[in-house]
């Protein structure tokens, strides 16, 4: 809900006075419109609006939002919502000291965080990954447009700038395997993570090296 709501309310500000997208409405129907925009792009990939003609700050509120993506053991793409509130969670927890990261009076394990960073961590570089790769392979890309197109493949979204069909083959190659990625990748990974346990007889000395 929240993000949903978020997205919503800055897509709505973004593109109010855009007569290519939503600005030709009336205000109903700029609500509308927007809502299901943005309910759209956690991962159904269906667009109400012109993807292409949107304003330049509504391309990272629809990135975040495909590579949040949908709910936990759903067939949604992206990190997962439960992985990215773990995140913030733990952040919230380190920048107020506290011990322990609490969701609803229940400790989440460690090994949870561990496992939300992970999956975190890796989509972002796959993800940082997929942009450099595709500038490399393709002449006069904007970035801002290269990263859509990789996390909306990412993602499973489906959702373009109308890039993917003008790419060589390697640049359709690398979005071709990123969705592949994309659709076992974070749910495999996860699963491997909390499978995969090892058991130590013995434990190195602790040591806390500068952060930061």
């Amino acid at each position: 809900v929240a993000l949903v709501l978020l997205g919503f309310v800055g897509l709505l500000a973004a593109e109010w006075t855009n007569a290519s997208t939503i600005g030709s409405y009336d205000a109903e129907g700029k609500v509308l419109a927007s809502f299901t925009q943005i309910a759209l792009s956690r991962t159904g990939g269906f667009s109400v609006l012109d993807i292409a003609e949107l304003q330049e700050e509504s391309y990272p509120l629809l990135i975040v939002l495909m590579f949040i993506g949908g709910g936990s053991a759903s067939t949604a793409g992206g990190i997962k919502v439960s992985t990215f509130f773990l995140l913030a969670f733990t952040i919230w927890a380190e920048l107020r000291g506290e011990p322990d990261v609490t969701v609803g009076h229940r400790r989440v394990a460690t090994a949870s965080q561990r496992q939300a960073v992970t999956v975190a961590l890796l989509s972002v570089a796959l993800v940082a990954a997929g942009t450099m790769l595709l500038l490399l392979l393709t002449e006069g890309v904007r970035f801002v447009a290269a990263l859509f197109e990789v996390t909306s493949a990412f993602s499973t979204t489906g959702l373009t700038i109308g890039l993917a069909g003008e790419l060589p083959a390697s640049g359709q190659v690398v979005l071709t395997v990123l969705m592949f990625i994309g659709r076992v990748g974070p749910l495999t990974l996860g699963s491997a993570i909390a499978l995969n346990t090892r058991r130590r007889l013995y434990r190195y000395p602790q040591e806390q090296p500068i952060v930061g």
